[in-house]
């Protein structure tokens, strides 16, 4: 209970932080940030098995395929040691640090992601590469939801299932919005959780959905899949059902945010992390 209640503060922190410097910067894409904050908390202050070398070759990976909302790992990361602080700081405006991932394992940053449908494919290869080798690292992927229309998802996850690659974890930002629109309006036939569930199921994979704020079920979920690793024999999926800008009220669930930077009024309209 201490240590959910101790992610809950650390997730607030990131937030606050993400928030305040991407504004300062001028950097869009703030929402898609925030829905995924407590998956990456979970992830790195719980779940993977890390050291303070990021490049100890026996650690978990992570490819955060939905690059376009990176900055809560960049944050994450600065707070680890694995990026400085400095560069975090001055992310779009000189540093190293792009709006979208750029692969620097030294740093932390397992693969270079951007143009959606790439990063579950190369998590994928990253897995079978590690079975092939007998590593019993594990490897982890992040996903947005409006990501899941790439055709280069499915034929990685028909490989993953295929070559059952219990090693791998596929995480999905389900936070119903994509780029322009909600999903729903855009290319998904009825209600999305329960069509990706299905087809997840179909092709094969472990499937389990969560609040994707709250941090327990993250854990107990993903923990349970790691404790019984010796009987699974197929990837995993867990689907958590997020909000696009949470934290942040004048952003939750507003499509125009995407990549708009709120106003000073929008920002007097209260957070969730103070």
């Amino acid at each position: 209970m201490m240590l959910s209640v101790q992610l809950c503060k650390k997730a607030n922190q990131i937030r606050k932080d993400v928030v305040e410097i991407a504004i300062q910067n001028g950097a869009g894409h703030i929402a898609p940030s925030l829905s995924c904050v407590d998956i990456l908390i979970a992830l790195y202050y719980r779940i993977m098995n890390l050291s303070s070398c990021s490049q100890w070759e026996e650690r978990d990976r992570l490819v955060f395929s939905k690059a376009h909302g990176c900055y809560g790992l960049y944050s994450i990361l600065a707070d680890k040691g694995y990026i400085k602080r400095q560069d975090w700081e001055n992310f779009y405006k000189g540093s190293y640090l792009a709006g979208c991932l750029e692969r620097r394992v030294e740093n932390g940053l397992e693969a270079s992601c951007g143009s959606l449908g790439h990063g579950l494919p190369m998590a994928v290869g990253i897995a079978f590469g590690a079975k092939l080798q007998n590593k019993t690292y594990r490897v982890y992927c992040i996903v947005g939801d409006g990501e899941m229309q790439e055709g280069s998802n499915w034929e990685a996850i028909q490989f993953a299932a295929k070559h059952k690659l219990s090693n791998v974890t596929v995480i999905i930002d389900h936070n119903t919005l994509q780029a322009m629109d909600f999903l729903k309006n855009v290319l998904t036939r009825g209600e999305r959780r329960n069509d990706l569930q299905r087809k997840m199921k179909a092709f094969g994979f472990e499937v389990k959905t969560c609040n994707g704020h709250n941090m327990k079920s993250i854990i107990s979920i993903i923990e349970k899949w790691i404790k019984n690793q010796k009987n699974l024999f197929v990837p995993q999926v867990l689907i958590a059902n997020t909000t696009k800008g949470y934290g942040l009220k004048c952003m939750e669930n507003v499509p125009k945010f995407h990549f708009r930077i709120p106003t000073e009024d929008e920002i007097k309209m209260g957070n969730r992390y103070e």
